[in-house]
């Protein structure tokens, strides 16, 4: 439908993944603020709800969203301090969250222009799972892949095997 029109390899595997685990139509809450990914989910024929760029370790408050029957987190949780929380106080019973695996061999992302923008967490797939467990979820499905650079030299090499993206859908546990 869309190929050859994705920026971005994980925007095609991200919207593979969320047709693989959440049929359209469906009301979306996507955590951080309006995207051009949000578009894509939107010509899938989901409606899609976006918080407004709040402190979501501070304001949990914008996850108590009744009305979505599905919260997306593409690339958030790492930038959080307190995951925990937010995916605790989360009202809807379906998850999609995606997340930039850990590197051995490269050091966690941290913008040299914006204050805000950089990896509290950079998580192995084990302890994204164990997070989700101990925050009332069941992961469902799971998927990863690699992002590889076109650059010359042994990170760039290494990337075109290593797992840079994870992916999950989890449902919430009841009683949890």
């Amino acid at each position: 439908m869309y190929e050859g029109s994705f920026p971005h390899k994980r925007y095609q595997k991200t919207l593979e993944f969320l047709r693989n685990n959440v049929p359209s139509p469906t009301t979306i809450l996507d955590l951080g603020v309006r995207n051009p990914f949000v578009e894509f989910m939107e010509k899938d024929g989901h409606t899609v709800y976006n918080t407004t760029g709040e402190d979501l370790d501070i304001h949990t408050d914008a996850v108590k969203n009744k009305d979505a029957e599905v919260v997306t987190a593409f690339e958030i949780f790492e930038h959080l301090i307190a995951p925990f929380n937010v995916l605790k106080d989360i009202e809807a019973d379906k998850l999609v969250a995606s997340i930039p695996l850990k590197l051995w061999f490269s050091p966690a992302y941290r913008s040299k222009t914006d204050p805000w923008d950089r990896h509290y967490h950079e998580f192995e797939d084990w302890q994204f799972d164990w997070l989700l467990e101990k925050a009332g979820w069941e992961i469902k499905a799971r998927d990863k892949w690699t992002h590889p650079i076109k650059k010359i030299g042994l990170r760039p090499l290494l990337r075109l095997f290593t797992p840079r993206y994870y992916i999950v859908y989890a449902e919430r546990i009841k009683n949890s």
